[in-house]
């Protein structure tokens, strides 16, 4: 059983926990995930590793609610326990001497971005952090990254805050205005990363991109996380989740996203109609 320390709600569909997990906490390193299951009858879900804190020995998540499992999880509050954590699982990103790096975030994508960003931002790495939201109510961790970027950039996709436009929108003005980057790291929907590795690609500029497909036993086991990666298949719970953004095959990444849809609308809606019940 794992303790929330502290939850915080961070718009009206993404919440943050902070979670007692002294020994993930002492090995996570940024990129990495954990997967977690609410109550011992529940879903296997994996949850990127937002921060952590190895002298308080907590584990930070960020989540958007979507589906039942994590409508279930953001039912709990301070002091009440998720079964079961899992982790750190994953390779950590590769963040090392690098000079100049250009992160994007795109939506709940930003969770992800955010301890990359950071640890650069440690390591005396230029960071331009770019994150991108489809309006005002949805941007989260603004602050945080205006602390450890050297130029963040806001976008918007109607304009009600920062600039209105796509993060593929900023990223093509900076690079036309000169800026040299050692590598692009691009977290967020499939399609955003998609269009950011397909520009990257024009301007010879490396690029990572995070994939967090369907996965269950986050072991390379069950095989539901697979990928087509350079025309190879890769698992993203043991050989990512980090990949190359330009061997990606994203056409078959999103088509298999969405396989799944009408089956978690239909769980999300049980889930909803039970809580009613409770209440």
């Amino acid at each position: 059983m794992f303790k929330i320390i502290e939850k915080k709600v961070l718009n009206n569909t993404v919440s943050l926990m902070e979670i007692e997990a002294p020994i993930i906490a002492n090995k996570a390193k940024p990129g990495q995930f954990l997967i977690l299951r609410v109550d011992k009858d529940g879903e296997r879900i994996p949850l990127t590793i937002a921060d952590y804190n190895k002298e308080n020995g907590t584990v930070t998540i960020i989540f958007q609610i979507v589906g039942s499992t994590t409508k279930q999880l953001n039912c709990l509050n301070e002091n009440d326990y998720i079964n079961d954590l899992v982790g750190p699982l994953g390779k950590a990103s590769q963040l090392d001497n690098l000079n100049k790096v250009a992160v994007i975030g795109g939506g709940v994508g930003c969770a992800i971005a955010y301890p990359i960003a950071k640890y650069l931002n440690s390591q005396n790495t230029v960071v331009h952090s770019i994150i991108g939201f489809r309006n005002k109510e949805l941007v989260i961790l603004k602050n945080e990254f205006e602390k450890i970027s050297d130029k963040l950039i806001l976008m918007s996709d109607d304009g009600s805050i920062g600039n209105k436009g796509l993060v593929t929108t900023a990223l093509e003005r900076l690079i036309k205005s000169g800026e040299k980057y050692d590598k692009v790291i691009a977290i967020g929907p499939l399609v955003m990363m998609k269009s950011v590795s397909e520009l990257t690609k024009k301007h010879n500029i490396k690029t990572t991109i995070s994939m967090n497909p369907i996965m269950i036993d986050g072991t390379g086991m069950c095989g539901g996380c697979r990928l087509t990666v350079g025309g190879k298949t890769k698992f993203a719970c043991v050989d990512g989740p980090d990949f190359d953004g330009h061997l990606v095959n994203f056409d078959e990444a999103i088509y298999r996203s969405k396989m799944y849809k009408d089956f978690e609308k239909k769980s999300y809606e049980k889930t909803c109609n039970i809580f009613k019940g409770a209440n």
